[in-house]
């Protein structure tokens, strides 16, 4: 591909070369790139690409793309862009033959519920007859094929990759989660989106973004990328958001009039009830997901899928189908035990503070939580979340997260600071706090494990381990003879 084709759509200056080389492949890793690759140079959160330009020219590239003034090498072609992210971003949309405008994109963006509602959406979705791929934190998916993923939503070149992908596989809509480092970081820059939903606002990723107005802001780009918008109206930031947006938007609530409202909420053990007037027509439905955070989440999904042309009747039958991993997940559902417990994804202050709540309203006696904070994260946190673990709590056992390079128990320390009451215990190994927790749990009690929801792993600070906690649990169960 000539290099004027692969930056057709991009404001850039030739320094050094010429404008009709032909490159072999894109790349912005100097580790992978080969003889005839365009390289760019991306000023990265940790590391600088432009330092390891020298590299990618050693492993045979011939053209470089930088948005920095760097020494030139004899026989290599130098671009200059405004923004190397950005021009990544469509110079990876060019490559790959611009797959995003071949199917329709749906994004979900805020702080909790982007990973449930992007499954339900996929579930409305196919239960209409459509293929659908999915981009999230659990996995990707092409239709039923899982991809395994590192990323919420991976770094621009990877993700037209993918979206390629889904093209030749027939897909016709794709759901995905937009995190706000992708749209500060421009992943999906260039990208037209057929629906965005919001759906709240509330403290995370602050060691990225630094104030909250920031982590507004990086959440608020997916709007103007959006052809229609739908946003949580009851959430004070959606509320901002309308009037930003101002057009092609539905609204919806729980408690303020809206375009899409539930009411007649109905929360019971094993899922939650509600009921839906659209356009006179009122519908009950009833999720196999327990907690009323799901039925925002729902609300935000059928705004879309009315949207897309879809009827209320087949929305409610796949909602009350879906099931998503590691979100308010019951672990113990076939065992013969006198408690449950629950395995939820719960990582940030509000998160576990809906988690807890919704818990108690079906609790018969006491509400037991694991819990604990990742490294290398947000440490202004962890006092919050200590204070809401232990207050919304019968009893809090804290323990690891994914520790990464920090200790674990001096964030276990910094957790601690927030708690008020007596009604803890610190263990640090986390396997251990989970049998401590099945240990005490008596008849009616149910154990909240909160943080690490559908991950099969613990990342500790020179390894990282399997650990899946419905496993976990269920060698628990036998160790004990439950």
């Amino acid at each position: 591909m000539e290099i004027k084709s692969l930056l057709e759509n991009i404001n850039y200056n030739i320094l050094s070369g010429l404008d009709d080389v032909e490159i072999n492949s894109v790349q912005y890793d100097s580790r992978k790139v080969k003889s005839g690759d365009i390289f760019f140079a991306i000023e990265g959160f940790n590391v600088d690409g432009h330092k390891f330009i020298n590299k990618a020219i050693d492993n045979g590239a011939k053209v470089i793309v930088v948005q920095k003034s760097v020494e030139y090498v004899e026989g290599i072609t130098y671009i200059s862009v405004e923004d190397s992210r950005k021009a990544l971003a469509l110079a990876a949309s060019s490559y790959y033959g611009h797959p995003s405008r071949k199917m329709k994109i749906i994004g979900v963006t805020g702080t909790n519920g982007k990973t449930t509602s992007v499954f339900m959406l996929k579930a409305i979705l196919e239960e209409k007859g459509y293929k659908v791929g999915l981009i999230g934190t659990i996995a990707n998916y092409i239709g039923k094929t899982e991809i395994h993923t590192d990323k919420t939503t991976p770094e621009s070149l990877e993700l037209q990759g993918l979206f390629q992908e889904m093209v030749e596989n027939g897909v016709d809509y794709c759901v995905m989660e937009v995190s706000s480092h992708s749209l500060d970081l421009h992943r999906v820059y260039g990208i037209e989106f057929a629906e965005g939903i919001f759906t709240n606002l509330t403290q995370d990723h602050l060691d990225f973004h630094k104030t909250f107005e920031n982590y507004f802001n990086a959440k608020a780009k997916l709007f103007s990328m959006s052809k229609n918008s739908i946003i949580n109206i009851d959430d004070t930031y959606g509320k901002r958001l309308v009037e930003m947006v101002k057009e092609n938007i539905t609204t919806y609530s729980l408690l303020k009039d809206s375009d899409l409202k539930a009411y007649n909420l109905n929360l019971h053990s094993r899922g939650i009830g509600f009921t839906l007037n659209h356009q006179g027509q009122e519908i009950v439905i009833q999720l196999s997901i327990p907690g009323k955070y799901n039925v925002y989440n729902a609300l935000g999904c059928i705004g879309v899928a009315l949207n897309e042309g879809v009827d209320l009747y087949t929305i409610k039958n796949a909602l009350e189908k879906v099931t998503v991993p590691g979100r308010c997940e019951i672990v113990t559902l076939n065992n013969h035990l006198d408690f449950d417990v629950i395995v939820d994804y719960s990582h940030t202050p509000d998160s576990l503070e809906n988690i807890l709540k919704n818990v108690r309203e079906f609790t018969p006696g006491r509400l037991i939580c694991v819990f604990g904070c990742g490294g290398d994260r947000d440490r202004t946190k962890r006092p919050i979340m200590g204070g809401i673990g232990t207050e919304l709590s019968d009893f809090a056992i804290i323990t690891s997260d994914n520790p990464r390079t920090e200790d674990p128990f001096s964030i276990i320390e910094e957790i601690r600071a927030g708690v008020k009451k007596n009604n803890y215990e610190m263990i640090e190994n986390r396997r251990e706090a989970i049998k401590r927790a099945m240990c005490i749990a008596a008849n009616g009690d149910i154990i909240v494990i909160a943080g690490k929801g559908h991950e099969t792993y613990q990342i500790l600070k020179d390894k990282t381990i399997d650990f899946d906690e419905r496993k976990v649990v269920a060698e628990i169960i036998k160790e004990l003879e439950l």
